[in-house]
């Protein structure tokens, strides 16, 4: 198949090479262009320079094995940032709920807890500032980028 393409390539180009080209002026004044000198008609011989040789179009099959690497790459970018953008909504959400919790225990009030049995009790102070420090440090592991 390539032999063919190629072949025709060049035997297109060696044809446009070969050719030449007249310009001419009929009777109403019009410009006509030929390969052929006019009979009756005063003509004017073109040197004609071949253009490039240019790599013949790609097929039907190509561009879409083009089109489908493509978005199989733009698919694995947009997973990428799926994910990316996933894991910074959860560290943003870590953070404001940490935030939130250190105002909540430097406000003050009283603070309860519940323990192994499931009952409710309340904090003291040495207990209260145990649960700011924690809090506190909530804070500035998951705010880092914020």
């Amino acid at each position: 198949m390539k032999r063919v393409v190629i072949l025709a390539c060049a035997l297109a180009c060696s044809s446009a090479a070969l050719a030449q080209l007249y310009k001419s002026i009929d009777k109403d004044g019009r410009v006509i262009y030929s390969d052929q000198p006019p009979v009756a008609a005063e003509s004017k011989q073109l040197k004609v320079s071949p253009g490039p040789a240019t790599a013949p179009a790609p097929s039907a099959k190509e561009r879409l094995k083009e089109q489908e690497k493509g978005k199989a790459a733009s698919a694995g970018n947009s997973k990428e940032d799926e994910e990316k953008a996933k894991l910074d909504k959860a560290n943003r959400e870590r953070c404001e709920i940490a935030r939130a919790q250190v105002r909540n225990m430097q406000e003050g009030g009283r603070f309860t807890a519940v323990d192994a049995k499931g009952e409710r009790y309340y904090l003291d102070e040495k207990q209260i500032e145990a649960e700011l420090a924690k809090a506190q440090k909530a804070v500035s592991e998951s705010c880092k980028a914020s």
